[in-house]
């Protein structure tokens, strides 16, 4: 069993089958009921050859953050070195335009996420709701509020009342997906749903949509 991919193990009573999955980082993880440990690792090993692809394709993907790898770290579509600076003054994550540097006393991963996180959240408040005005007047539309939160799969969402929420995420992006993505919310105000209507009105706005979506399945 030594040949065993490291995994996070969730049970849940509520299932009824394995799922196996992977996080952000990279990680396996793998969801299921309460079941014998040695059935987990038989379907593991069955599935050695899936979990081998789906990872490498997974680690191609754009906008990954590990803080146990030296990886980059991306702002509007380019990506960023990152380092930590050990000082015993305030915790501080500072982004001078060449790359993120946290001032910590001691390197700390989930500190950084957090930082990571804040810095995302400020930056999309700044600049989504003047792009949002933007479309919004060109297509002669009037969301009722926009709103920013951390999602792990969606890039945005138009709900009943015509509120707009976009997933903080979406400042790893470059700014042409990004307004791809305002349009296609924006759209929602119209048509509540992904028929053929609803695509031809992104279309009318925003020709080279499909280039957008496609590119944007290269970020994570």
């Amino acid at each position: 069993m030594g040949l065993l991919p490291t995994y996070n193990h969730i049970i849940n009573p509520k299932l009824k089958n394995i799922y196996l999955s992977f996080n952000a980082n990279g990680e396996l993880v793998i969801k299921s009921p309460k079941v014998p440990i040695e059935r987990i690792e038989k379907l593991i090993i069955s599935k050695s050859s899936w979990i081998e692809k789906a990872k490498q394709k997974l680690m191609q993907k754009k906008g990954q953050i590990n803080f146990q790898e030296n990886k980059s770290i991306y702002y509007l579509g380019d990506p960023y070195m990152f380092e930590h600076n050990i000082n015993d003054s305030k915790t501080v994550l500072v982004f001078d335009g060449e790359s993120f540097v946290l001032h910590h006393r001691v390197y700390d991963g989930a500190v950084f996420g957090r930082k990571i996180d804040r810095f995302y959240l400020q930056r999309a408040k700044e600049f989504v709701p003047p792009l949002v005005d933007l479309w919004a007047n060109k297509m002669q539309l009037n969301p009722t509020a926009i709103k920013f939160r951390k999602t792990k799969s969606q890039w945005g969402s138009c709900n009943s009342k015509n509120v707009l929420s976009f997933n903080t995420m979406m400042m790893k992006l470059p700014q042409n997906i990004i307004e791809y993505i305002i349009v296609h919310e924006l759209c929602h105000i119209v048509h509540k749903h992904h028929k053929k209507s609803f695509w031809e009105m992104v279309e009318r706005f925003m020709p080279n949509y499909k280039q957008a979506r496609m590119e944007l399945k290269s970020y994570i």
